[in-house]
């Protein structure tokens, strides 16, 4: 009978005497993007199927269909790629490719002819939408004309905000913006973007200038919070929707995506003013 002997670096049960320190994941300084892959999936609210969301060159958001599709059976103009955490709109050269969700959503009407692998994939799609609506799983938010909610006598002020030359949407006030980034106890940071401490913009009346491929507009005056005079790296902390401890940390990494919108004067006919907000137009007043 022979004895078994525990190594002298392990215990009886053979566990270890001593625990290796954990390894915490950051983000590589020459990263393009800060953004956690976990929990950037979410749901289509008009088909219900799954989709990722990953960002654009420009940090705008986009939503991939969540499965890689050959190459030859998308289209060139529909082919994406991802490259460190950043969606590109073409292919990498590979025989495999990403396609955004809306050429494949059964809600959405397609924009272009596809194949008939995509037509296939999209029936599939809508076979199962259609499954979730009867099961009574998913209730499309598509609403008809007629019964879409009326408009609020005080609605949810949403600010256009000129930085790095363009002009941005904000979800909500100026001073509920959060910051995206992730704290130490792996939670959102609860601190606005809007700092006393720091540089702060202008409220100014900037003409409403036609978007990208659009006829000119009437020249119309708009409330604009100006930040083309801060220094370039305060319009990228506010692009990038981070408070000023976080924007001097490179390895903070971000738990979603930013909720800036590119400002559409068309689109975003709603959010126009060509009053400045009451506490500026009182201050310029008594001055």
């Amino acid at each position: 009978m022979c004895p078994n002997h525990t190594p002298t670096s392990r215990h009886w049960d053979g566990s270890p005497h001593t625990i290796p320190p954990r390894r915490s994941l950051h983000v590589a300084p020459h990263s393009p993007s800060r953004l956690l892959r976990h929990g950037q999936s979410g749901i289509c609210r008009r088909c219900g199927h799954r989709i990722d969301i990953y960002p654009r060159p420009d940090q705008r958001p986009i939503a991939l269909h969540p499965a890689e599709l050959t190459t030859q059976s998308v289209l060139a103009a529909s082919r994406w790629h991802l490259s460190s955490g950043i969606a590109h709109p073409h292919d990498d050269g590979s025989d495999w490719c990403r396609i955004p969700h809306a050429a494949l959503c059964p809600a959405r009407t397609p924009h272009c002819q596809a194949s008939p692998h995509l037509d296939a994939l999209r029936r599939h799609l809508a076979v199962r939408t259609r499954r979730l609506i009867d099961t009574g799983h998913l209730t499309p938010t598509t609403l008809a004309p007629d019964t879409l909610p009326a408009a609020t006598d005080h609605p949810t002020p949403r600010p256009v905000v000129n930085m790095l030359l363009g002009r941005y949407l904000a979800d909500g006030p100026l001073q509920h913006i959060r910051c995206v980034a992730q704290t130490r106890h792996r939670q959102r940071c609860p601190q606005p973007v809007l700092n006393p401490a720091s540089p702060a913009g202008t409220w100014r009346l900037l003409p409403t200038g036609p978007h990208r491929r659009q006829l000119p507009l009437t020249a119309t005056l708009m409330a604009v919070y100006d930040l083309g005079s801060l220094p370039h790296t305060e319009q990228r902390r506010w692009r990038t929707q981070h408070c000023p401890a976080h924007a001097a940390l490179t390895a903070a990494a971000d738990l979603t995506v930013t909720t800036w919108q590119i400002f559409d004067p068309l689109r975003h006919t709603a959010h126009i003013h060509a009053r400045l907000p009451h506490p500026t137009a009182s201050r310029r007043r008594q001055g």
